[in-house]
């Protein structure tokens, strides 16, 4: 009998020993390419590898949603409708503009999707990108007047149809361009795809200039982002140190340029000038726990400058650090608190 209850016993503590261990998350890596940008992964997973399906995200939201050059996508057939009254929006659109719109209020315009024939007028992305060859010529001024004539947020029309759904009409020759933004919808999609798999425990995403964490590592230190260094995009001015799921998105003069005489035209374009935008800054670094409004918040925030970027930040509540033209480090008391220079 007593050899029994040893059993028993020995039999129970087993069952305790094996309910108490996990599987120790994998870390799965990869580096690839979507929405015309690298996208790195490191993902901490206690199943089957995910990383392909970040990828197949990303490539739907860039064909389904946010290009402007795919047909198949609601930004393309938006801008190719405007002029011809309501154009109906899926929930995801609606939101989205309606969002839009709130941020460039309340940036005075420094932030505006309808610059869309502003930025293909300049089109330094693709100069930048190699993809143009030749002598860049600046835009003339008849030529920006015009294209500006075709700008602004105030001209769009968002309204809820008899069918309870959101339409929005734009002018003719109105586009828009969510490419201020498509990075941070991209963060918030991928972030709400993550927190519906179990099986994956945390993650670090690089999406171009932005970042998403999530969650906590298996070794529990905390996510080590780096910020870069205006002056030399090679290195870092200094680390976010941060724990748990945030957003971090930076805008900089230094991504896509090209250079004319010694100045350099850079792809941030001031709605109200027509030109890419003259502030004292450099560069602006956004920390928030929304990708929307961290990669809104860099473009509006950069165009701005730092006086009144810092207080658009504060509106939002976002933590925010500026590199200023002379090298100096303006930021949130917020910012201090997760930031360390090098």
């Amino acid at each position: 009998m007593k050899r029994f209850f040893i059993g028993v016993l020995l039999f129970m503590l087993l069952l305790l020993a094996l309910g108490g261990c996990e599987t120790k998350p994998v870390r799965f890596q990869s580096v690839d390419t979507a929405m015309g940008t690298v996208i790195s992964q490191q993902l901490y997973s206690v199943g089957q590898d995910p990383t392909d399906g970040v990828i197949d995200l990303l490539r739907e939201l860039e064909r389904k949603t946010l290009s402007r050059r795919l047909e198949s996508a609601e930004v393309f057939q938006i801008n190719a409708h405007a002029g011809e009254g309501g154009i109906p929006l899926t929930d995801k659109m609606g939101k989205i503009l309606t969002d839009c719109l709130e941020v460039w209020e309340k940036s005075q315009g420094a932030f505006d999707v309808t610059i869309c024939p502003l930025t293909e007028l300049w089109n330094i992305d693709a100069w930048a990108a190699g993809e143009l060859s030749g002598s860049y010529e600046i835009p003339g001024p008849e030529a920006i007047a015009h294209a500006r004539s075709l700008c602004g947020s105030d001209k769009l029309i968002l309204r809820m149809s008899e069918n309870h759904t959101t339409e929005l009409t734009l002018l003719p020759g109105m586009r828009i361009d969510l490419g201020a933004v498509g990075k941070g919808i991209a963060m918030d999609c991928l972030r709400d795809c993550l927190e519906k798999q179990d099986a994956i425990r945390a993650a670090v995403i690089t999406v171009g200039g932005s970042v998403l964490t999530y969650g906590e590592k298996p070794d529990r230190t905390p996510w080590r982002i780096s910020v870069t260094d205006p002056f030399d995009p090679s290195k870092a001015c200094g680390v976010l140190t941060l724990r748990g799921s945030w957003c971090v998105s930076t805008s900089g003069d230094y991504e896509r340029y090209v250079e004319i005489d010694g100045r350099r035209m850079h792809h941030i374009i001031d709605p109200k000038t027509g030109a890419p935008a003259q502030s004292d800054v450099r560069g602006v670094t956004i920390l928030s726990r929304d990708g929307f409004l961290s990669d809104a918040l860099s473009t509006a925030c950069f165009v701005l400058g730092s006086e009144k970027g810092l207080t658009l930040a504060g509106i939002y509540g976002a933590e925010a650090l500026f590199v200023l033209s002379d090298g100096t480090l303006v930021m949130t008391d917020g910012m201090a608190e997760y930031f360390e220079e090098k």
